[in-house]
Formats: C-alpha cells, structure tokens, sequence
C-alpha cells in the first residue's frame, strides 16, 4: 500500500470509528501530528490491521487530549 493510500485508510476507518467526517479526521491528524507519524513510521503501521491502528489511534488521541 503506497503512503497516500494508507493514511486515507487510516482516515477513513478512524472517522467512521468515531462517527466524525473524513475531512474532520483529516484535520484532527494533521493538528496533532499524527498525520506526520504516519508517514515517518510508514514502514511499520502499514502492516497492522484496522483493528489495531484504531486501538492506537484511540489511545494517541487519548493521551493528547488528557
């Protein structure tokens, strides 16, 4: 899966999770800097299931908001 493709992935799974808009989720990531830990840790997120970068988005987003 090519970068773009994963992080739209993520996006999209990630907003439909937590009932938000694909353009809301987008802009929560880019905010947070989750969208640049995406990229630079490419290599070993994209071979997780949804399941598991859900839980790990659900957690990021936790500890940043505490």
């Amino acid at each position: 899966m090519k970068l773009v493709a994963f992080q739209v992935f993520c996006i999209e799974n990630y907003a439909a999770h937590i009932a938000k808009t694909g353009s809301e989720v987008y802009a929560m990531f880019r905010k947070s800097g989750l969208l640049d830990i995406l990229k630079s840790d490419y290599e070993d997120l994209h071979g997780l299931d949804s399941v598991a970068l859900i839980q790990l988005f659900d957690q990021y987003f936790g500890s940043h908001n505490a």
